[in-house]
């Protein structure tokens, strides 16, 4: 391992992760992706995820959970439980929450609220 390897923060990995990716998927439009689970498990993964839902500051989903309870439990002990559900193949979403938000022309607006674990 190289020491800038080492010293890469977990959103350093991610972008690199990002642009092999892009730069696959540009070399060759028709290729497919056929195993991209083991990617979304990685913990750096989960762990931008989990600075974009917080940064976000939404709503609570269909189980209530917000992101003032989990961070209150332990943000890093929620992203280890959820990786074991995702390598497991036991993570089964939530259904998403459905709120309407009302327009200036008196129709509503169907907006999807996901929990946070989805």
């Amino acid at each position: 391992m190289t020491a800038r390897k080492a010293q890469c923060t977990p959103f350093e990995k991610v972008r690199v992760l990002q642009r092999k990716l892009y730069r696959a998927a540009k070399a060759q439009p028709q290729r497919t992706f056929g195993v991209l689970y083991d990617k979304v498990c990685r913990l750096e993964v989960l762990e931008m995820a989990w600075d974009q839902v917080r940064r976000n500051r939404g709503a609570a989903g269909v189980d209530g959970e917000t992101i003032e309870a989990i961070e209150a439990r332990g943000a890093l002990g929620f992203l280890l439980e959820l990786r074991e559900e995702l390598i497991s193949e036991g993570y089964r979403p939530q259904p998403v929450r459905r709120v309407f938000i009302p327009k200036p022309d008196g129709r509503q607006r169907p907006l999807g609220i996901p929990t946070v674990a989805s």
